[in-house]
């Protein structure tokens, strides 16, 4: 029987499904809430006052549109930190319902689709941040490497996790992962 692959990508220690995903904050500009917000989903801090700052500037009435629609989308963040799956994807949703364009939502609410285990809803999010051209693609490859390890994917998520490595070198969760795998030459005649 030949193989398809010339390679077998095979896992060197237990099949355990790492849900650490990652993030990726939309950024906004300026001084107010809404930047205040960014900057605690960006760099981390307490998360219930991010999520006040996010409220904050959502309940402002002289913030564009984008940074709107940024807004909502990094309280998402705030509230997935907080194990707020429900309210993250509300946010998610209403973020990206103001502006479609935000590769970073579909990829954030992709990774909390993994940790709902909604792995289907999670490659379609993350394919379409992917084609948006999210700003860390980097996140997104990592993220969507644990969605096709989850679906039984070894090969994609093998390539994801390469990936997600190359655009970022010293990515520390992507090359953990990485070292998990080996390659495994087979003859074309499945030996």
């Amino acid at each position: 029987m030949k193989t398809r692959y010339p390679a077998m990508i095979a896992m060197t220690a237990a099949a355990s499904l790492s849900i650490i995903q990652a993030d990726a904050a939309v950024t906004v500009l300026g001084n107010g809430l809404a930047r205040s917000c960014f900057e605690h989903a960006e760099f981390g801090g307490n998360a219930k006052d991010g999520i006040d700052a996010c409220t904050g500037a959502i309940e402002e009435t002289a913030i564009p549109v984008r940074d709107l629609a940024a807004t909502y989308i990094n309280r998402g963040i705030l509230k997935s930190r907080t194990d707020n799956t429900n309210g993250a994807v509300v946010d998610y949703d209403k973020g990206l319902s103001l502006d479609a364009a935000l590769g970073e939502g579909y990829v954030d609410r992709g990774a909390v689709m993994i940790v709902l285990r909604r792995y289907e809803d999670a490659l379609a999010d993350i394919d379409k941040g992917i084609a948006l051209g999210s700003n860390r693609l980097q996140i997104a490859y990592y993220d969507r490497a644990i969605v096709h390890e989850a679906l039984g994917n070894i090969r994609d998520a093998y390539e994801d996790y390469r990936k997600a490595a190359e655009i970022q070198p010293d990515f520390a969760l992507a090359l953990q992962e990485l070292a998990r795998f080996r390659v495994v030459r087979k003859s074309s005649d499945g030996t």
